[in-house]
């Protein structure tokens, strides 16, 4: 599984969408001004969000965007898929047999990943971020 700092950008506004959505949709300039994040590249990430109906967008005066499922029906592995495409493993074919050696380490830490990627939801990073005040 690889974790881009694209992907990561989008997880972050996501937590950041799902704490302050009860005041309507967020702007994708208050994200860039939280994060540090271009709006251009935002506007990336949302629209690819946005196609897979993580997000929905309000237009006008007021608008911007809000989750497009409930915050606990969201994993962390289902933004990663928006943002990156299907899931690819770390591990790629053993070219000799030194490489063969370490392997299965490689796959079965693949596989740990995306089970605890797709374990983790919104709510939770939510309430983690909540707790912290």
């Amino acid at each position: 599984m690889r974790i881009t700092t694209k992907s990561r950008f989008a997880v972050a506004a996501m937590v950041d969408i799902a704490l302050r959505e009860q005041n309507g949709p967020v702007s994708l300039k208050d994200i860039s001004m939280r994060h540090q994040i271009s709006v251009s590249y935002l506007e990336q990430m949302f629209s690819r969000l946005r196609q897979h109906g993580l997000v929905r967008s309000t237009r006008g005066p007021g608008g911007g965007y809000a989750l497009g499922r409930k915050p606990q029906e969201i994993s962390v592995v289902d933004i990663i898929h928006a943002i990156n495409g299907p899931l690819r493993r770390i591990s790629a074919p053993a070219k000799d047999e030194q490489e063969n050696l370490t392997q299965d380490l490689w796959t079965r830490l693949d596989a740990r990943m995306a089970d605890y990627m797709h374990s983790v939801r919104l709510s939770e990073l939510v309430t983690e971020q909540l707790t912290k005040g």
